[in-house]
């Protein structure tokens, strides 16, 4: 376990992506009450997330609530199987809930650069099986107490309309892919609207934030990744 105090444990899942894309993150997070997961990686890594659920002790059936931070593809790709299965409500930001009732990561998005327009037809699309509509939308102030888990939603927007972080109480910061960690602490390479990105980072410089759980790498202190940012800028 990481992390971790008399409230939650945190535990980081690694998933692998599709065409060695490196991996991307889930945290599955244990209160006194139940487990909660933040993301659930791409349906290509099913088994390596469920293998790691019974690793962590967490049966399905203790599975309440999935969280989404954002629609990519390799953030809800399980939520629908986990939810056929175990039975757990699956939450996100109203704005990016197209992409998952859609299957499309680009239906709210502007146009995309022109990497990502080459690669879109391989990875930006999913099956009509991983397609979802949430059980409910979270906003931005939204509380998570009644889920065991004391941490509040905040609307970061920026990689997508919809980004949320999740911000605990003991100064954990689930941040999706508003930041990355493959190599340093930074923002994410792939913004869809930088100016929004740069509110999102504004707001989270007012608040207590200690640890940071990016979408992708390793967590890192918000120090670090502060003195990062304003010397790469």
């Amino acid at each position: 376990m990481e992390g971790g105090n008399m409230n939650h444990e945190i535990t980081t899942i690694p998933l692998s992506m599709p065409m060695g894309m490196g991996t991307v993150n889930t945290y599955l997070i244990k209160s006194a009450a139940s487990y909660l997961l933040i993301d659930t990686g791409g349906s290509s890594a099913r088994k390596e997330l469920l293998d790691s659920l019974e690793r962590s002790g967490c049966s399905g059936k203790d599975l309440k609530l999935i969280l989404i931070t954002h629609g990519d593809f390799d953030h809800i790709g399980n939520a629908a199987y986990l939810r056929s299965a175990f039975g757990p409500r699956i939450a996100m930001h109203r704005d990016d809930s197209g992409m998952a009732e859609q299957g499309d990561m680009f239906v709210n998005r502007k146009k995309p650069n022109i990497i990502i327009k080459l690669l879109l037809p391989l990875f930006s699309r999913f099956g009509k099986k991983e397609r979802f509509l949430p059980d409910f939308h979270v906003k931005d102030g939204d509380s998570l107490s009644e889920y065991g888990f004391d941490a509040k939603v905040y609307s970061l927007p920026g990689h997508s309309k919809g980004s949320i972080g999740i911000l605990t109480t003991q100064g954990e910061l689930f941040c999706g892919d508003l930041f990355e960690n493959t190599k340093s602490p930074k923002l994410n390479s792939l913004m869809d609207d930088p100016a929004a990105a740069r509110e999102s980072i504004e707001i989270l410089k007012r608040l207590s934030i200690k640890t940071v759980y990016p979408g992708h790498g390793q967590p890192f202190s918000m120090e670090s990744l502060l003195e990062n940012i304003t010397t790469t800028d």
